[in-house]
């Protein structure tokens, strides 16, 4: 194709192409050359006893910004193929998705220092005399702080693909594999990217515990902001969180304008819509992409390419073949594997019994699910009051795509913020006034995860279709009913998604909100994240993994009783 046509098509896109590889490809390459020099890094040879030396010098900010950047980016593509392979899954196999949707309650609802304790010491063991080892566990330990909330919104998403999607999916005859890539993704595209936005900021949350590591009795500070934020709290130094924080927001900036900015505005085409929309996101790099000529012919040789390898697992017959009947399940398979399910369970619950048995006893059972109650009335409360303030916002920030644009950086800040830089704040004022840390110390706990509802609502909100708001304008809804009739079922499913990861987040952040230390000061509120939080400080094993166990119980049973009733009435009454 000569240049000329690309031309005429860009032309017919409303784009006018200019040369400007003389602009994008330096940047391109600056870009590689600085991600090689931050990967050789992680490389470095390294032994267990050797303390890395950290600085609170402002000039090293900038190296350890791109050092957590980079795990963080790695951390989130090993996220996006999870949740690839998850949603797939769980969301065509009944059977998988009985075992998959608890496990990944479960493990969204260990805390990221469970995770570290467990796999740090074999990641170590893999690369013996190499940073390498612990720089794998950091990002291990980012990608369980990201994963889950992807994992769920492509999983919602392809649960709700409107139904006359699917038939014309089944007219043309389209395999798993092309009707994944062809309708499932784009469909979902859009509420995927903004989670991906979220995980993006949900990891700087928890980046101090992945890069401050402690094994072998031995404390591994990794180059990173993580790292320096952990030293300048144990160090007291106001001034070096000032500049921690400005790095990180000038780090969020930078992704947000390089990377999800672009992303956000190429997906408003796979919006589920008949009409085009009036005002569509909008960003510089990928109109300065989309004039440069040597983008413009990678990314056809690129889409010719991606299209060759949806051909290579069509199916191998059509419509009319015998084949192409739909299976019915077989009832006696199951229920042999409800069996197997259930019988898997019992046995854990029995080997739990005896290990809880042996080591605590039965009262102190007694004591950690109490304390399970006050900690889940305290998660239930903030989640409510975080849906009644967020949900409003939400919705309008998702339906003004040109908000959105100028308040996405700050969501994606707030988000990012870590709870850890308001302890001064919280244990000062709580001194000071003689507040009761029993209920001012609760806001600590939906700080960083009431942003997830607030994420997934601007999703559904940015992805209703133009011409059912048209539909609402011309009918002349009332306010209470456009939002009975209209708004919130449009958002509902959206919501769901975001409540759940808020909730199963709530309780990971209570370990760190409830037991909160600055200083010599230390302030305690009575819960199960507190627990967990005095347990570990005194190393005891068998409480923890009480604690943890506890945790999970009650997160499995909330989700199970409350999100997923609620996840059945979005996919039955609440889809397009």
């Amino acid at each position: 194709m000569d240049h000329s046509q690309l031309s005429s098509q860009a032309w017919q896109r409303g784009v006018q192409p200019n040369r400007w590889d003389w602009l994008i490809l330096p940047l391109i390459i600056a870009l590689i050359i600085l991600m090689a020099f931050g990967a050789s890094q992680m490389a470095t040879p390294y032994h267990i006893g050797t303390p890395l030396a950290i600085s609170l010098e402002p000039s090293y900010l900038p190296y350890y910004l791109l050092r957590t950047t980079l795990r963080m980016l790695m951390a989130l593509g090993l996220s996006l193929l999870f949740s690839f392979a998850f949603a797939v899954i769980a969301a065509r196999y009944r059977m998988a998705e009985k075992v998959m949707v608890p496990a990944l309650d479960i493990l969204q609802s260990i805390p990221v220092l469970g995770f570290l304790s467990i796999t740090v010491t074999g990641f170590i063991a893999l690369f013996p005399g190499n940073l390498l080892g612990v720089e794998c566990a950091a990002i291990f330990a980012i990608f369980t702080s990201q994963a889950w909330n992807m994992a769920f919104s492509l999983y919602q998403s392809m649960r709700t693909v409107p139904s006359e999607l699917k038939e014309a999916a089944r007219i043309f005859h389209l395999s798993t594999w092309q009707r994944f890539w062809r309708l499932e993704l784009p469909f979902a595209m859009p509420g995927l990217l903004w989670n991906m936005m979220m995980s993006m900021s949900g990891g700087w949350f928890f980046v101090v515990a992945s890069e401050a590591i402690s094994v072998s009795n031995q404390n591994i500070k990794l180059p990173g902001i993580g790292s320096y934020i952990a030293l300048a709290i144990s160090q007291q130094n106001i001034t070096a969180i000032g500049w921690a924080i400005l790095a990180m927001l000038i780090g969020i900036l930078i992704y947000d304008q390089l990377l999800f900015r672009p992303l956000i505005a190429w997906a408003n085409k796979f919006k589920f819509e008949q009409s085009g929309s009036e005002d569509e996101p909008q960003s510089w790099l990928l109109t300065l992409m989309r004039r440069t000529n040597a983008v413009q012919n990678f990314s056809h040789w690129a889409v010719a390419f991606l299209e060759r390898g949806l051909l290579l697992f069509k199916k191998p017959y059509d419509g009319t073949s015998i084949l192409a009947r739909p299976k019915a399940i077989n009832p006696k398979a199951e229920r042999v594997g409800d069996a197997i399910i259930a019988a898997l369970a019992l046995f854990a619950c029995w080997k739990i019994a005896v290990f809880v048995h042996a080591e605590v006893g039965w009262h102190e059972v007694g004591r950690v699910f109490w304390l399970g109650c006050l900690t889940m009335l305290r998660v239930s409360v903030l989640i409510v009051l975080a849906s009644i303030v967020w949900v409003p916002i939400g919705v309008w920030v998702g339906l003004n795509p040109k908000y959105a644009a100028r308040l996405q950086p700050v969501a994606q800040f707030m988000a990012a913020f870590p709870a850890n830089l308001m302890f001064p704040i919280v244990v000062l004022g709580l001194v000071k006034f003689k507040l009761n840390p029993e209920i001012w110390l609760s806001p600590l706990m939906v700080f960083g995860t009431q942003w997830y509802i607030l994420f997934n609502v601007i999703a559904g909100a940015s992805s209703i279709p133009g011409e059912l708001r048209y539909a609402a304008d011309n009918l002349g809804l009332s306010r209470w009913l456009r939002w009975k009739r209209f708004l919130l079922p449009a958002i509902f499913p959206s919501f769901v998604t975001g409540a759940i990861t808020a909730s199963g987040g709530s309780w990971n952040a209570s370990i760190v909100a409830e037991y909160v230390s600055w200083g010599d000061t230390t302030l305690t509120a009575t819960g199960l994240g507190s627990y967990i939080a005095e347990m570990t400080a005194t190393g005891d094993f068998p409480r923890i993994a009480l604690g943890i166990s506890v945790m999970c119980c009650f997160v499995m049973a909330f989700n199970r009783f409350v999100w997923r009733k609620l996840y059945a009435i979005a996919e039955e009454k609440m889809s397009y």
